[in-house]
This record gives C-alpha cells, sequence and structure tokens, in this order.
C-alpha cells in the first residue's frame, strides 16, 4: 500500500511504500565492500562519531560510484529490529545531515512495518538511496544495450520511456527513434541508435518538459541511463553483435513480446549477451493484448530457458517496488534476471521498470574503476563524423585513463600497423562540452589537423607514453566451440568480433594433435586477420562466427612479425600509409 510520510530532507510529502514484515526477520549479513550499510539508530550522534558516520558515507558512496543504500532500523546481522516512528524520524534527519555534509541527496525508497506478537508500539524500518554526484562528474553514467527479436517492441519501449507518452497500439512512439526512411516504413531497427532517459536526485525522470533538449537533460539530471537500441532482423547481426562487443553495456535489456515468446533472434541475442558476460534483465511487453493464459506461457518459456545450464540465471518476475530494489543492487552479483511484465499501451507496470533504471548501478566495483584510471589512455573509436566548423570528431568509450582538452596522443593503427600524432581539440560527453573524460565514459573527440579518410571504426588513441605501439596481423585465442556443423580445420575463415574490431580472420593453427575442434570442444587457436592489423590486448573477450559457426573466447597472446602471413597481408604490412 501506499502511505503518506514526510520528506525529512525536503520538507514536502511524497508516497512512500510500506510493507508488513514479521518480528525476526532478516537480511543477508553486511558486508565491508560494496554501497550497502545497515545502521540500527542514528539518533543524536555525538560529534565524533557524526564525523566518523560521515567518512562511512564517503566510503559507501565510492564503492557505488556515487550511489549507497542505507538499511535504518537493521542490525550488522542483517536481524530487522526495527524503531519507534520517533526514533526513525530522528535517524532519517541525522541521514540527511551527513548526506548534507558532503553535498549528496537522500531519497527514502520504502518503510518497513516490523510485526511483533507483543504488545508493544509499532517498530519501522526504513530504506534510503544516498546519491551523490562525483565532482568531476556532471551525472552518473549507465548504459543499457536493448536486445530481442524483431517487431517485440524494442523502439516502441524506449519511446515510451523517454518520452513519457503511451504508444497508440500501432508503433507511434518508436518513430522517435529511427534515423533511416526505411526504418520508418518497414517499422523495423537496422542500425544502432541512442537515447537518454535521464533522472534527478529524487529520483524523478526530466526528460519530460516541453521542447527539451539533450543538454537541458543532462544538465538537469543526476544519474543518465543512456539506452542503445540495437536491430532484431537477422540480416542485421553483425550491427547487433558490434553493438555488445563495441559499446559495453553495464547490462543488456532483453525485450521478448508476451503473444510471441522468446523466439528467434531473441534466442542468439541472449547467447550472445551471456558469453560476453553481460547482466540481462527481461522486459515482456504487449501485456495488454494477451491473456493471462497467454502471459503465464511466455513467463515459464522465459523462465525455463534462463535456468538451462548454458545461461544459469535466477530469474525473478517482478511485482513490487521490494522486488525492484532486491534485484537492482544483487542482480549481478548473484546472476539474477528480473522479468518486468509491462505494456506500452496502457503504462502498466512502467512505473517498476523506471524504478529499476534510477537504481540499478554501474557494473565495475570502486576497485576496479580505480585501477582502469590509473593505467595509461586507450579509448575505442566506434564512430568517425566531420562536423562542419570542427573538422574530424570520434566517438566511442574510454577504456583506461583519462583523455583531456589538449592532450597529445597517437591513433591507429594505419593499414601498415602505424600509428599517427593527433591533438585532442575538444572532448564532448551526451553533447555537451566538458574538459575531460574518465575510463567507462563514452564521448566523442574533436581531432586537429586528422582527416577523416585516415580513420575507421576499430582504431585506438593512445597516451604517447606508451613507446611504440604495435598493431598485429596473428593472434592466439582459447575459444569454446558453441556450434559448428562440421569440424573446425585450419584454413577456415569467419568474421572476429573483439570491443570496436569487427573483421575477418582465418584459422591458420590448431594446437592439439588432430588440429581440428568440433562443437563443445574447448582449445587454443592461432588466427590472421585478412584485411589489415589489429590493436589488441590480452584477454580481451571474442567472438568468432560466421553462418551458423559460432565461438566464444579470450586473445591469450598477441603475435609480431610475419611469419605465416600471406602474400598479400606481406604487402599490407611493408605499404606506406598516405598521410
Amino acid at each position: 500500500m501506499q502511505l503518506d510520510v514526510v520528506n525529512f530532507f525536503g520538507g514536502c510529502e511524497e508516497p512512500i511504500e510500506e510493507r508488513v514484515v514479521d518480528s525476526g526477520s532478516s537480511l543477508p549479513p553486511e558486508v565491508e565492500e560494496g554501497n550497502v550499510e545497515y545502521k540500527l539508530k542514528l539518533v543524536d550522534p555525538s560529534k565524533c562519531r557524526f564525523e566518523h558516520l560521515v567518512t562511512q558515507m564517503k566510503w559507501r558512496l565510492e564503492e557505488g560510484h556515487g550511489e549507497a543504500i542505507y538499511q535504518i532500523g537493521v542490525e550488522d546481522s542483517g536481524m530487522m529490529t526495527g524503531l519507534d516512528d520517533d526514533e526513525l524520524r530522528a535517524s532519517l534527519a541525522t541521514l540527511g545531515r551527513m548526506a548534507e555534509r558532503l553535498g549528496a541527496s537522500v531519497s527514502v525508497l520504502r518503510r518497513c512495518s516490523v510485526e511483533s506478537d507483543a504488545a508493544e508500539a509499532s517498530k519501522y524500518t526504513a530504506e534510503a538511496l544516498v546519491r551523490k554526484v562525483p565532482n568531476d562528474q556532471k551525472f552518473l553514467d549507465v548504459r543499457v544495450a536493448v536486445l530481442g527479436a524483431v517487431e517485440s517492441g524494442k523502439s516502441t519501449l524506449i519511446g515510451v520511456l523517454t518520452h513519457g507518452e503511451m504508444d497508440n497500439g500501432r508503433g507511434r512512439s518508436r518513430l522517435n527513434l529511427f534515423r533511416h526512411l526505411h526504418e520508418i516504413q518497414s517499422g523495423r531497427t537496422s542500425s544502432i541508435s541512442h537515447e537518454i532517459l535521464g533522472f534527478n536526485s529524487r529520483g524523478e525522470v526530466v526528460n519530460y518538459s516541453e521542447s527539451r533538449s539533450a543538454e537541458e537533460i543532462c544538465k538537469s539530471a543526476s544519474k543518465l541511463v543512456t539506452f542503445v537500441d540495437l536491430a532484431g532482423h537477422h540480416r542485421y547481426m553483425r550491427t547487433t553483435i558490434f553493438g555488445l562487443t563495441c559499446y559495453r553495456p553495464d547490462f543488456a535489456m532483453l525485450v521478448v513480446s508476451a503473444n510471441a515468446g522468446l523466439i528467434g533472434t531473441a534466442r542468439e541475442h541472449l547467447g550472445f549477451a551471456v558469453a560476453l558476460g553481460i547482466p540481462v534483465c527481461v522486459v515482456m511487453t504487449k501485456v495488454d493484448v494477451c491473456t493471462p493464459t497467454m502471459t503465464q506461457k511466455a513467463i515459464d518459456q522465459v523462465t525455463h530457458i534462463l535456468q538451462l545450464p548454458g545461461c544459469n540465471k535466477n530469474p525473478i518476475v517482478v511485482k513490487t517496488e521490494a522486488d525492484v530494489i532486491r534485484t537492482a543492487y544483487t542482480f549481478k552479483q548473484e546472476s539474477i534476471t528480473p522479468i518486468f511484465i509491462v505494456s506500452n499501451v496502457t503504462g502498466h507496470n512502467l512505473e517498476l521498470l523506471y524504478s529499476f533504471l534510477n537504481l540499478v548501478p554501474s557494473v565495475n566495483s570502486a576497485a576496479e574503476q580505480e585501477k582502469l584510471e590509473q593505467e595509461a589512455l586507450e579509448f575505442q573509436v566506434d564512430e568517425t563524423f566531420s562536423v562542419p566548423e570542427t573538422g574530424t570528431v570520434v566517438g566511442g568509450k574510454v577504456l583506461r585513463g583519462a583523455v583531456r582538452l589538449g592532450d597529445k596522443a597517437l591513433i591507429g593503427p594505419q593499414d601498415n600497423g602505424m600509428f599517427s600524432p593527433i591533438t585532442i581539440g575538444s572532448v564532448h560527453r551526451n553533447r555537451s562540452p566538458c574538459r575531460f573524460a574518465r575510463a567507462g565514459q563514452a564521448a566523442t573527440l574533436a581531432l586537429l589537423d586528422t582527416k577523416r579518410s585516415c580513420l575507421r571504426k576499430g582504431m585506438v588513441i593512445l597516451s604517447r607514453e606508451q613507446k611504440k605501439p604495435r598493431a598485429c596481423w596473428r593472434f592466439e585465442s582459447e575459444i569454446f566451440m558453441l556450434y559448428h556443423n562440421s569440424v573446425l580445420r585450419p584454413g577456415f575463415e569467419a568474421t572476429v568480433h573483439v570491443g570496436g574490431v569487427m573483421q575477418t580472420a582465418r584459422v591458420t593453427r590448431i594446437y592439439n594433435e588432430e588440429q581440428a575442434l568440433k562443437t563443445g570442444n574447448k582449445g587454443q587457436i592461432e588466427l590472421a586477420f585478412i584485411k589489415q592489423p589489429e590493436y589488441l590486448t590480452p584477454n580481451a573477450r571474442l567472438l568468432f562466427r560466421g553462418g551458423q559457426f559460432k565461438a566464444i573466447g579470450q586473445v591469450k597472446r598477441v603475435l609480431h612479425g610475419e611469419e605465416g602471413l600471406g602474400a598479400e597481408q606481406r604487402r599490407r604490412a611493408h605499404r606506406h600509409s598516405v598521410p
């Protein structure tokens, strides 16, 4: 049920979900790592205690990349003891003062009433979200890849979420996302498009003001969700895989039509996401045109597939705000896959999906993020543009380190494997200028004195501190054969996807006695690019596919030198690129 309670930090009334739990109920024990903190009571702490609490909150915010969850009235063991109404109000007021000290904001997500058999005053617990955008960022950023079969409602769902208007049942909402005339005419996405959804510090969507531009949304948002809309038709599978490997989303949103189930390319999309280690949530659409029996049948099918050994997920159908909070903060660590049952026409359960997107954190831990930021610059080029009065612009993602306005760097590899010097003329994030972008963030960079004709997707921008970066024609990879209608042998050619690299490669060696691999086998092979050398790093995830053939793996070792190259590859290796 909904209960009006005082918002302790703004002095206004807002509805907060309240639920009833039994006395003795408990949460998992508190852990030192992560962004979840349990506090039994925060009533009138001493000055020394208050300073300690502020330092503790700062640590939790760093662990959560600017977000922390506080459980008030809960012991460190997870026992939900509860507080009376006055103690809870005082504890939340102290939490507000702690957040104010750090420049953070607090919003109460829900309040739980702890039932007890004894005739004593009611006890309550509260769950609060603390959010603080780091000083060197304008907003928190989460990137979501949207997958699913053709006509499952992917683009329509994104249109409804980002524009706030329900669909008319005939795909009106998706028209804002399409980039080409043939997409509008056919209703099918064939290219990669991006849409943004902004939340303010109170968890409210900031997209819906009239004529609000992307720049205004970014300025008003404390958290920004970027949807990467990918194609569902099998004809555009290469584009979809490129979007998954290149854009490196924090998680994937698999859209399934309730009247069709998990069919066609949706199964392949799910398989690729699992193979790449991308957490997945499922959104089931079109429930307004299905009977409860049809919807349940689709849920059972999706649940069964997610529990198969290949996926090994724990599906949870999200029905309440409590399910949202539980899944948002644990679905990566515990292999949970939340399933949302929504309608783009009636708006059924869309508020639960909004809450999930507002709460879901970035995938990297604070330690992983800090490690990436301290490494030398590596920027992956995903797109190239020519902008009037600006010149050559590249779009992509900072994989390591940070890129700053005015930096001098190297870009490559060219056809002969060489890297060219460049200067960063400007840095933009979500169409807004900034001074730098750091690891994990997407950005566009203006390059001074650089011709677009010399650039392509799959290139990288590296720091000049790296001594003589080298591209490779050949590399060793450990792969697992998902499917092949015959036997993989040397000489076989297929497309390799490694990050932004998408190029045909030939199997030149298989490291076993049979010199062959069958479906279900795991082994180490050597691959050679056909067209041009590429810049690869060890341990990068790899997809190797062509037709029905599919294999996944990792880059184990990058090989240099010309041994084993064909005549055309040797010619390209020696050819000088045109400046």
